[in-house]
């Protein structure tokens, strides 16, 4: 169980101990309290010590906890903490000025969903929110996201999504834009999108590897009675880091690309990174380094750039790119001869 779920439980433990009023609590109380607590919750005994605890009640008085109102009453050489307002409780609290500033952030960013095919509970669970919660705005759009709602893909969204929280193991039925067809099982992990195509990510049971399925080619799936097996492997969250796009190669090896580009793109570049390793090498003359796996997604991004681009190395990058300008170049200048033949 994560810190943050552990600090929950200590927090509500405390909560419902400084609420009740005719029993007296003193610190070897609540160490004792929070250790039962995620005892119970978790099954292991965390052994929270007395710093821990009081680190807590301070992180709660304090302003960027829930300010709560706590007595520290003296009996003797010791202390009891209860609170001082009667029926307080921090699950009673209104939210803060962050709190709704937050949460209205959010309703905003589950807007994006709004129209998708079978999306129509989201915009109910977001109208909810803005009604319960007090945070309706002026109803105006003020922020757009790089989706096309049309896209045969959003179909297919939330049954996926839903089979990945279940564990579901799917018979997926696969047509690549070439025609040729595919009968997969899949065990469903990760959807990522990128380029703004949907990708799904699982254990193709066939092949015994992680399998990318882009969404829009998938023609038909159903629920297979197949055992799911867990993913242990890979942490999606970092699968990507290093990588421009979801095309990971067999053996991966991270390279240390330099690019030069134009002084008119340059600034575009500098304003927005490549990726997340992107370094300045060379103001003055426009260089970037970059550490990255290089794939097809990269390539295609250098591309992008036309002209504006030149890649420095590593070498064998640099010859593929010139490889395929050359190709370029003789399907748009067919009769270009690489000598020039004529009479004196």
């Amino acid at each position: 169980m994560s810190t943050n779920k552990q600090a929950m439980i200590r927090y509500q433990t405390l909560d419902k101990c400084f609420s009740r009023k005719y029993k007296r609590f003193y610190i070897e109380d609540l160490v004792e309290a929070c250790n039962e607590a995620l005892l119970e919750f978790t099954g292991k005994d965390n052994g929270v010590k007395r710093r821990q605890v009081l680190a807590d009640i301070a992180y709660m008085e304090s302003p960027q906890g829930w300010d709560i109102p706590l007595e520290h009453i003296k009996d003797g050489k010791r202390v009891y903490y209860r609170y001082s307002e009667e029926g307080f409780s921090i699950n009673k609290k209104p939210l803060t000025e962050k709190e709704s500033e937050l949460l209205k952030e959010a309703v905003s960013l589950l807007g994006r969903f709004k129209g998708m095919p079978q999306f129509d509970w989201m915009e109910t669970l977001t109208t909810n929110l803005q009604d319960k919660l007090g945070l309706k705005g002026n109803g105006q759009s003020v922020i757009g996201f790089e989706q096309n709602i049309d896209y045969i893909a959003s179909q297919h969204l939330s049954s996926l999504f839903f089979a990945i929280i279940h564990q579901q193991v799917l018979r997926i039925h696969y047509r690549t834009f070439s025609g040729t067809e595919y009968d997969w099982i899949l065990h469903p992990y990760y959807i990522k999108q990128y380029n703004n195509r949907w990708y799904l990510f699982g254990l193709n049971n066939e092949y015994k590897s992680i399998t990318c399925v882009p969404l829009d080619r998938i023609e038909e799936f159903s629920p297979s009675d197949i055992t799911y097996i867990h993913n242990t492997e890979i942490d999606f969250e970092t699968y990507f880091d290093d990588i421009i796009g979801i095309t990971i190669p067999k053996e991966p090896k991270i390279e240390k690309v330099l690019l030069k580009f134009s002084r008119e793109r340059f600034p575009y570049i500098e304003s927005k990174p490549l990726h997340g390793s992107m370094k300045i090498k060379d103001r003055k003359e426009c260089v970037v380094e970059v550490e990255i796996v290089i794939n097809k997604d990269f390539e295609s991004l250098v591309f992008s750039f036309g002209d504006h681009v030149e890649v420095l190395s590593p070498e064998w990058f640099r010859e593929q790119i010139a490889n395929k300008i050359k190709l370029l170049s003789e399907k748009y200048f067919p009769s270009v001869q690489n000598d020039c033949t004529g009479e004196s």
